[in-house]
């Protein structure tokens, strides 16, 4: 592309202001790229004529900052942002771009134009670095001493309140002793590259987008006292009118620090064939289209203060709804006798209701299949040894254990059962469940009123 007048450029700008004629148009007629005419025709809804003026090219190290932090501050393109500083070409703030990128903010100042002179200057003297052993030497290496330990101090600092050291976090540390040490010592003595460390250095001041954001996963996962994970918070700031993807929410609580606990296996109560093994009618179709229609049980073990506890609930497929439970200190038949008794009286007379289980003793006993006759209740099991069967009672158990039981302390048993009382509560009530977007109550509720 050959060099254009001014008067070239404002006659073609003027051609395309006109309406008549497209950028391609314009470019093809007088030999140009249409990148160009988009060029001029920014630069001259800026500048007007005075666009096309001979530019001023001897830029100040200060102005090629000021221009590259407008285009991150603002998202501008490097064509936009040529236009609206008038600088003649893109291609010039691309190499400032560059330069500070790899070599930071002493890379823009301006060179000499001309070849470099030859002459010595006899008079200036190569700086030598200090004899060792003396007063000089021992001088820098206190100097550098105090540095490092400075500066560890504060790193350490960080460390022990967030957990995790990240570059975002050496480059403050860097920021705030620039003052005292210099700059390529402090990134020395943090092993990260001098043109990271100015990269970072001029986002420091600016906002960040994602602040309220940020306070609000914070909110949710102390809310929750750290049960939920990134996607069930996803969830939870939809219901809030939030649409945020899953891969941000997981960032930010990573970034934050913000990890769900993991889980535990449960107790086995399979002894064998003690009674009567029904059939597998389940087949895990754990779906179910109405309250009380598919119901789950199981049983699960607690140690605490040398002892063991006993759980055995029930749970709704409907909703994953905690429908009733028992606690105790054996597993006894009676555990599994009053838990059925207490979920029956909130099952309907006459209600058709299939009632599944593993093969664990209690539910293979006469008196429990009695029961379940009496009240026109099918009866189903899991498959021997096959824990997928019945994997939505096991599913509960593991969020129980991480939840609550690895998540709290207790000062005695009878401690440990009032908070189990009141987590079971939480849980069905307002921990949202993942697949409802709510929590189990709430969507029996609405099923109800929609009925």
């Amino acid at each position: 592309m050959g060099k254009f007048t001014a008067e070239e450029k404002l006659d073609a700008t003027l051609r395309y202001l006109n309406g008549k004629e497209s950028y391609r148009e314009i470019g093809k007629s007088i030999g140009v790229d249409h990148k160009s005419i988009i060029q001029w025709v920014k630069q001259y809804e800026y500048h007007g004529v005075k666009a096309f003026l001979k530019p001023y090219t001897n830029y100040t190290e200060q102005f090629k900052l000021d221009v590259l932090n407008y285009m991150a501050e603002h998202g501008t393109s490097l064509h936009e942002t040529a236009a609206i500083f008038n600088i003649a070409t893109h291609s010039t703030i691309s190499v400032w771009k560059k330069l500070f990128e790899t070599q930071g903010f002493d890379a823009l100042q301006s060179k000499k134009k001309g070849r470099p002179s030859m002459k010595k200057d006899s008079n200036k003297q190569p700086k030598q670095a200090p004899v060792e052993g003396s007063t000089e030497a021992l001088q820098a290496r206190i100097k550098q001493l105090e540095m490092e330990n400075e500066h560890f101090k504060k790193v350490e600092c960080l460390s022990s309140s967030q957990g995790k050291i990240t570059t975002k976090d050496k480059v403050r540390v860097i920021y705030e002793l620039r003052h005292k040490y210099s700059v390529k010592a402090l990134v020395a003595c943090a092993y990260i590259p001098r043109s990271t460390y100015y990269d970072l250095v001029k986002k420091l001041d600016q906002p960040d987008r994602d602040a309220d954001l940020k306070a609000e996963i914070q909110a949710i996962y102390k809310e929750h006292e750290g049960r939920y994970g990134y996607r069930r918070i996803r969830d939870e700031l939809a219901n809030h009118g939030q649409k945020v993807n899953h891969k941000k929410v997981q960032r930010i609580m990573k970034e934050l620090g913000l990890k769900c606990i993991v889980r535990m296996k449960k107790y086995k109560s399979y002894k064998g064939s003690v009674g009567k093994i029904a059939p597998n009618i389940l087949d895990r179709n754990f779906t179910a289209k109405v309250p009380n229609e598919k119901w789950v049980t199981d049983i699960t073990e607690f140690k605490l203060f040398g002892e063991k506890l006993y759980l055995s609930p029930v749970l709704d497929l409907f909703n994953g709804e905690i429908i009733t439970y028992t606690i105790g200190s054996r597993a006894t038949y009676s555990l599994v006798s009053e838990m059925l008794e207490k979920a029956l009286e909130r099952l309907p007379e006459e209600h058709q209701l299939l009632m599944h289980s593993d093969q664990g003793w209690h539910y293979q006993m006469e008196k429990y299949r009695r029961v379940l006759q009496a009240r026109g209740i099918t009866q189903s099991m899991s498959r021997k040894g096959n824990c997928y069967d019945n994997s939505v009672m096991e599913n509960f158990f593991g969020i129980l254990k991480s939840e609550f039981l690895y998540l709290k302390e207790f000062e005695s048993v009878e401690h440990f059962k009032l908070e189990l009382e009141k987590y079971i509560h939480y849980y069905n009530t307002k921990r949202l469940k993942a697949k409802l977007k709510m929590s189990p109550v709430e969507y029996r509720t609405h099923f109800i009123q929609a009925a």
